[in-house]
């Protein structure tokens, strides 16, 4: 209509922030009440992450409110923090899990084995049920929760840990899972790992599979 538009002004660039850790509370009781009962998750699987540093509990305030969440660990090659996933230990209301500002995503919550084998897992408490389920000699493999689907981390582990030959793609049995699993496969291939096979949940996800296997009920696969 012969009107000129200006261009909209440009926004300055945030500074990406520092990463840290948040601030622990003076015990755990929350987690672990949460990841027993709630998760019924099996307590030395919890303990072995909990002496290794890489699971803790945080306490946050916020004004007069005080938050509690469950905080799992994610370390570089020399052992310091570089990644935090935070989930909240309520078992009432909505869920709230986020990765902490400034967090590598290379790094994400992992432990390394001595084998040449490497779970892979879209969420820390995935890869807990896992070893729930399955905790025979789990210690001598490598296991690495994405905290979402993106390759980032099951690259970094196959950069520090030449020694792994075997992927074994273990993320959610339902449509974003299965999808995520296809593209996984393919950029793992393209990356020079011939050897990936894909583990799937009988139900929704591993923790599902933990709930059926004590009776209760559990959330359905989806194709």
């Amino acid at each position: 209509q012969g009107t000129v538009y200006a261009s909209a002004p440009k926004q300055e660039k945030k500074e990406k922030k520092d990463f840290a850790l948040p601030p622990a509370g003076r015990d755990m009781r929350r987690v672990y009440a949460y990841l027993l009962k709630n998760r019924l998750l099996d307590r030395e699987v919890i303990s072995a992450f909990v002496r290794a540093g890489s699971l803790y509990e945080s306490c946050e305030k916020f004004g007069d409110n005080e938050y509690r969440n469950a905080v799992f660990v994610g370390k570089d090659a020399n052992g310091i923090a570089r990644h935090a996933h935070k989930r909240s230990v309520n078992s009432i209301g909505k869920t709230f899990r986020i990765n902490v500002e400034g967090s590598d995503p290379r790094c994400s919550f992992h432990h390394t084995g001595s084998s040449d084998r490497l779970y892979v897992f879209e969420a820390p408490i995935d890869l807990l049920s896992f070893l729930t389920l399955y905790p025979e000699d789990w210690q001598r493999h490598s296991y690495v929760a994405l905290c979402g689907t993106a390759e980032h981390a099951v690259l970094w582990m196959l950069e520090q840990h030449p020694g792994i030959r075997m992927v074994c793609l273990c993320l959610d049995h339902d449509a974003a899972g299965i999808e995520a699993n296809g593209r996984l496969t393919d950029l793992l291939r393209e990356y020079g790992c011939d050897e990936v096979e894909v583990l799937q949940s009988e139900y929704k996800d591993w923790n599902e599979d933990v709930k059926a296997r004590q009776g209760l009920p559990a959330q359905a696969s989806e194709e």
